[in-house]
């Protein structure tokens, strides 16, 4: 499967940006999808998952009630919402898939797209 993250761009501090995961290649229930973010200095960071239905979400205590993850199986394609940007949300955002339900742990994932930039200025 491919997978393809756009969305990214240069935002203030209490703003928001959506970013999107087209995948293809493969069937898109398939697959549950991940978000993870990586800053300079930083391990890859874990934000959230959503299952293969798309019934199912779970998220990083440090974005839960600021990020939405949702997909949209029509589109193939998943987002995630992003409100409140803080500067310390600046990073590189990946979108990755795998057959495993919510699977959290970057290394686990099969599947991943390129990154998109997120740059939250203060």
């Amino acid at each position: 499967v491919q997978l393809q993250a756009s969305g990214g761009g240069l935002v203030q501090a209490g703003g928001s940006l959506r970013l999107s995961c087209a995948t293809s290649g493969r069937t898109f229930s398939e697959f549950s999808k991940g978000w993870f973010r990586h800053a300079p200095g930083k391990e890859r960071e874990f934000l959230a998952a959503i299952s293969w239905t798309g019934t199912s979400t779970y998220y990083a205590d440090s974005v839960k009630g600021r990020f939405t993850i949702s997909g949209d199986n029509a589109k193939n394609t998943v987002y995630l919402q992003m409100n409140s940007l803080k500067p310390e949300d600046t990073a590189v955002y990946y979108c990755a898939a795998d057959h495993r339900e919510l699977v959290t742990v970057a290394d686990e994932y099969d599947y991943w797209g390129q990154g998109t930039q997120v740059t939250v200025s203060s």
